[in-house]
């Protein structure tokens, strides 16, 4: 279905189909009504690449996540799925410009934010992290009406078009269904490590979990490491924090790190302690650990996906002015050692 096809069904020129289309010029409300009704039925979209020539100059988006090497290599699978969409889209007029920076560094955030706004693209796709340093960006964004799609998390009380991500409230209570399930029965503590604790979705993963385990009374002990600490939470924070905690029974940490949970809790108890540990993501360190049994269960967000469908929500929305629904929740899958991919 073309302009063309769509002028001569109506019995209108095109440029009065045009005029439709874009919402200018006068146009009488029958013949609008029997255009709109054509383009409904035979669900015409208008050619991206003809948009594109008309306005002389390719559509630019911005894409800004913590570095592809950060959180074990999470934000690499987000970014995996964004060049995906970015190369599906390229040939239709839209160049894509991924940019990265450095979570535990405020001037990185600051100095790629800065240029970005300097930039002014024509949409952007945000990884919200670390609310305190990020709303007056977001905020900048929304008062130049450029759109933004947010990706993995969400901040509340802010106007973004579109937030794809997971159910953080329900992973963690599924994390509290996962780890009573493994033990059966809850009588000596469980712990939350509340990695990221500034950040809003990682503190509703911990609510959930700490939801459930009040459901079902069984303790658990907190422990939060926050991003102005500078830097990921490593092996030795973690076994510090055991050693002085010998009597728990099992262990939810809120990001991707239970490879390194796994590690210090080899460096105190010997193989045979039983110790549940239940965490977030199937980056490669925790589908090893996964695999050799010293990881009960993780849970996965599928992050290529999220990264791939914020961006092409970007240009559904902008490009072919298509509405988009407010929010996607990605599903949540379940990996224990017997349905873990070898890689």
């Amino acid at each position: 279905m073309t302009v063309h096809e769509i002028a001569e069904l109506a019995g209108v020129s095109i440029g009065t189909v045009d005029r439709v289309l874009h919402n200018r010029g006068r146009v009488s409300a029958e013949t609008k009504a029997k255009v709109e009704a054509i383009i409904e039925q035979y669900q015409f979209t208008p050619n991206p690449i003809a948009r594109r020539l008309k306005r002389n100059r390719p559509y630019r988006f911005c894409t800004l996540t913590p570095g592809r090497g950060q959180d074990a290599g999470y934000w690499g699978q987000i970014i995996e799925g964004i060049e995906r969409a970015a190369g599906e889209i390229r040939t239709l007029g839209v160049e894509t410009e991924i940019v990265e920076f450095d979570r535990y560094d405020p001037q990185s955030f600051k100095k790629t934010s800065n240029l970005i706004r300097a930039g002014k693209p024509d949409g952007l796709l945000f990884a919200p992290i670390m609310p305190k340093r990020t709303r007056s960006f977001i905020e900048w964004f929304c008062a130049e009406k450029i759109p933004i799609v947010f990706v993995d998390s969400d901040i509340p009380e802010t106007s973004p078009l579109c937030v794809i991500g997971q159910d953080p409230l329900g992973g963690g209570y599924l994390a509290g269904r996962l780890l009573h399930l493994f033990a059966g029965t809850v009588s000596e503590p469980v712990a939350v490590l509340d990695a990221h604790g500034d950040d809003y979705h990682i503190t509703r993963r911990r609510d959930g979990f700490l939801s459930y385990a009040e459901k079902n009374g069984f303790p658990v002990i907190v422990r939060e490491y926050s991003d102005f600490e500078g830097s990921e939470i490593s092996v030795d924070e973690i076994a510090q924090f055991l050693r002085k905690q010998q009597q728990l029974s099992g262990l939810f940490i809120t990001n991707c790190m239970a490879h390194r949970v796994a590690e210090a809790v080899s460096l105190i108890w010997k193989k045979s302690h039983p110790f549940l540990l239940i965490g977030y993501d199937l980056i490669p360190d925790n589908r090893r650990l996964l695999l050799e049994g010293r990881i009960d269960a993780i849970i996965s967000q599928r992050p290529e996906e999220q990264g791939r469908e914020a961006l092409l929500t970007l240009f559904r929305s902008v490009v072919l002015e298509q509405e988009v629904e407010s929010r996607r929740e990605i599903p949540l899958d379940v990996y224990i050692r017997e349905n873990t991919p070898l890689n």
